[in-house]
This record gives C-alpha cells, structure tokens and sequence, in this order.
C-alpha cells in the first residue's frame, strides 16, 4: 500500500546538487509488437537490478504515463558519475538493451520511438514541498526534513 502520508509539511533533505533522469518510450505502430515490446519491458528489469544493488547510485524512480501509448520513468541518481557509469557497463543490463534497440530500430521503421533527458540541478537551484503526502519524488529520493529547516517560503529554500 505504500507509505503513510506526512500530515506536516516537509521538504526535501537533498543537500548538494540533484541528478534527475527521465526516460521515456513512445508506441508508435501498436501492430509493431516485436518492435516495441522488448524495449517497453526492458525497463523494469533495469530498474530491478538497479534497486538489488546497493551503492548503485539509483536513489528512487516513479512510472509515469502519458496515455495509452507514452510511458515515463523519472529517476532520481546520487551522482551523474555513477549515471554514466550504469549507462556504459559491460556487465549490466543497459548496454544489451540499448543494443537490441538499435537493430530493432533498423528494421521497425519507427515503430517505436524512446527519448531521455538528463538533468543536473545544482544546490539552490531546486525546491520542494510535500503536504499530507508519502515521500514522493525528489523526498523520496533524499528524505524530508520540516520546511522550515529549509525555510517556509519557496523562496527561502530556492535561495540555497
């Protein structure tokens, strides 16, 4: 059922600067199964690797979708270092996945289509607040802390 929410309201305890990661997928040809469905399904089994490993460097992620046929992941990282160093591993799913894509997008003709974005927030930069929620995205990710901690007006946590 997940987390309880935080009656008061909290911000995130993220100190430093803040790695967001979005990837998403896009269905372009439904009939196109064999195109897009190992690349809609190779996700969650990165993201299950990535949460058996500790120290990996994934800090907390949510699934979004965009309609029947757009599919997000947000993924929060504790450094771009350690991004990078999961993007480009020999040993680990990344790397097959993204090759398999690729000779699939050879032949699908676009079938499917996939797009990221990567983002490095520096500290004072970001703001965050949570009222009568779980720990949801960025304070999943770090923590929460009281607001003000940080300060009570967006303002006041975006100055740093």
């Amino acid at each position: 059922m997940g987390a309880a929410p935080i009656a008061e309201r909290v911000t995130t305890a993220a100190e430093g600067d803040v790695v967001v990661f979005l990837i998403g997928i896009r269905i372009n040809r439904w009939r196109s199964v064999r195109h897009w469905l190992p690349t809609l399904t190779a996700m969650p089994r990165m993201l299950k690797e990535l949460a058996r490993e500790e120290g990996g460097g994934l800090l907390g992620y949510s699934l979004n979708t965009g309609g029947p046929r757009r599919y997000m992941v947000v993924q929060y990282w504790e450094s771009r270092e350690k991004l990078l160093a999961y993007a480009s591993a020999p040993d680990r799913r990344h790397r097959p996945a993204w090759a398999a894509f690729n000779r699939r997008a050879r032949s699908g003709a676009g079938s499917v289509g996939i797009w990221h974005e990567t983002y490095i927030v520096p500290a004072g930069s970001y703001e965050a607040i949570y009222s009568g929620m779980p720990p949801t995205g960025l304070g999943e990710a770090h923590g929460v802390e009281p607001v003000g901690r940080r300060g009570e007006r967006a303002a006041d946590r975006l100055a740093g």
